[in-house]
C-alpha cells in the first residue's frame, strides 16, 4: 500500500472521540465526536490544504521579505509565499515527526529543527496530542538545544468545522480588544486597535454575515483557569481554548483567497498563536530561549 502524503497516521480514541494524527508536520488530519465532524481536516490520500492542522514552528504567519535582524545579526530565510513576498508558517509543516509515546488515547511526537541559512539555531519541538470523550487536548514543548540564544513563536492551524451551515450564519465569538490589522497585498501588520465599533469585534457572538477575516487577536480575556476560549456556534457548539503563553488567536474565514476552504470541507481557522504577523521584525510576543531553556503551550478543542 502506497504511503500517504501526510506519511504514517496514528488514529487516538476515547469514548466516541477519534482523532488522526500525521507523521507530516505532526498534524491533526482530522477530529471527531460521535462520528461527527469537529474540524474540517483532509483526506487520507491528500495533502493538508491551506495548513489545515498543521503546527506553525518556529514562527507563526508571515516574516515581512523573510528578513529579521536577531542578537546583532541580520538573517534572510527563504520566500515561502510568492504571492506576498515572505516566509510563511515556519519550518515543520512538511517534516517528518517520530513518536517516542504511543497509547490508544495519545501519542507524543517530536522533531529537531536544525540550524540552517536563515535560522542558524537547533530547537527540539515535542508535542503531545490525547482524546477525551469531549474533544482533544495539544501541547508542545519547544526546547533550545543549541548553543546560541534563538527567537521562537508558535503557531497551530486547525479550521473548525462548519458541517452543514453556511459561514454567514455561524456565529463566532472572540474574547478579545484588539486586533491586529493588516495591509490587503502583504497581509503584514499596519497597526493594532481596539475592535470596538468595527467588523472585528467579535465578542458578542453574532453571526458572522460578510465578514472577511484574516486578522491576529490579542487582549484575550482569560477564565479562572487562565484559558481563553473562542466558541463557534454552527452545527454544533465547538469551542477552542488556549492556556498561557498563548496570547493572539489568528482568524481566518478564508471565504475570498485562492487558498481559502473553497473546494474544501468548510470550516474556519481559529489558531492559537504566541506572537502575531511578523513577530521576528517586531519582537512583538517574540519569546528568546537561551540554550537548555523551553517554552510551553497547550490549546484544546471541546464540544458540547
Amino acid at each position: 500500500m502506497a504511503l500517504p502524503p501526510s506519511g504514517t497516521q496514528w488514529q487516538l480514541t476515547s469514548g466516541g472521540t477519534e482523532a488522526v494524527v500525521v507523521e507530516a508536520g505532526g498534524g491533526l488530519r482530522s477530529l471527531t465526536v460521535g462520528g461527527v465532524d469537529v474540524v474540517a481536516g483532509y483526506p487520507r490520500e491528500a495533502m493538508a490544504s491551506a495548513g489545515r492542522g498543521q503546527l506553525l514552528v518556529p514562527w507563526p504567519n508571515r516574516i515581512r521579505d523573510g528578513r529579521y535582524r536577531f542578537a546583532g545579526r541580520d538573517h534572510e530565510l527563504p520566500i515561502t509565499e510568492r504571492s506576498t513576498g515572505n516566509a510563511t508558517h515556519g519550518l515543520v509543516r512538511w517534516e517528518s515527526f517520530r513518536p517516542s509515546e504511543r497509547d490508544d488515547d495519545r501519542i507524543v511526537l517530536g522533531h529537531t529543527v536544525h540550524p540552517r541559512p536563515g535560522y542558524p539555531f537547533a530547537l527540539e519541538v515535542r508535542v503531545a496530542w490525547q482524546v477525551d470523550p469531549r474533544g482533544l487536548t495539544c501541547s508542545t514543548t519547544i526546547t533550545n538545544v543549541g548553543p546560541d540564544s534563538a527567537p521562537v513563536g508558535y503557531g497551530a492551524h486547525p479550521y473548525l468545522a462548519l458541517g452543514a451551515t453556511p459561514a454567514q450564519q455561524a456565529r463566532l465569538t472572540v474574547p478579545a480588544d484588539r486586533v491586529v490589522l493588516v495591509d490587503p497585498d502583504r497581509k503584514l501588520p499596519v497597526g493594532t486597535h481596539e475592535v470596538g465599533d468595527t467588523p472585528f469585534d467579535l465578542r458578542g457572538g453574532e453571526a458572522l454575515g460578510d465578514r472577511e477575516i484574516d486578522n491576529a487577536y490579542t487582549g484575550l480575556e482569560r477564565g479562572a483557569d487562565g484559558c481563553w476560549t473562542v466558541t463557534l456556534e454552527a452545527d454544533r457548539t465547538t469551542r477552542l481554548w488556549g492556556g498561557p503563553g498563548l496570547d493572539w488567536v489568528q482568524v481566518f474565514t478564508g471565504r475570498s483567497t485562492p487558498e481559502g476552504p473553497e473546494g474544501h470541507a468548510p470550516g474556519i481557522a481559529v489558531e492559537p498563536l504566541s506572537c502575531p504577523p511578523d513577530a521576528f521584525s517586531s519582537g512583538e510576543g517574540l519569546v528568546t530561549l537561551a540554550p537548555g531553556a523551553t517554552w510551553t503551550g497547550q490549546w484544546g478543542i471541546e464540544v458540547d
